[in-house]
């Protein structure tokens, strides 16, 4: 199976991430122009600080340079999860059983790509939300995102 650039970039980022402390929460790199952005989301047992987030993107951002494997300019944003944090496996919703998410689709689905409710079961490759007393059963490559309802 073909690796995507994200899951080569997060797979090169992660000892990084992981020698400094923190845990890599997840990645997306949207290009914006001709200028790539690399958001990277890290997180530790206590959340993430601003010095930790900084150490972070020093590091990672020098080993990016170094080893030439972003084309041309891009930007660096690291971050914490946050409140409203955004999903990159159902292995990391497990902990949010009974709380309210919202789910976006590529395609529509029943007729609507926007789903919120509560989420009350997950398989490695589904979830199930409670929306209006009906479960709605979401498979995660049907997903553009999925993130916690604060």
């Amino acid at each position: 199976m073909h690796q995507t650039f994200e899951e080569t970039l997060t797979e090169i980022i992660r000892p990084e991430v992981e020698a400094l402390g923190l845990s890599l929460w997840g990645l997306v790199s949207p290009t914006k122009g001709t200028k790539r952005i690399i958001r990277i989301y890290v997180e530790g047992p206590d959340g993430a600080t601003i010095d930790q987030c900084a150490s972070v993107s020093r590091q990672v951002g020098l080993m990016l340079e170094v080893e030439e494997i972003i084309p041309g300019a891009f930007t660096l944003e690291v971050s914490s999860p946050g409140l409203d944090r955004r999903f990159f496996s159902t292995e990391q919703m497990k902990a949010y059983i009974g709380k309210k998410m919202h789910a976006k689709t590529y395609d529509a689905f029943d007729g609507r790509r926007k789903f919120t409710g509560e989420l009350t079961a997950l398989t490695e490759n589904t979830f199930t939300l409670v929306i209006d007393t009906e479960d709605v059963e979401l498979t995660w490559a049907d997903l553009k995102s999925v993130r916690l309802l604060y």
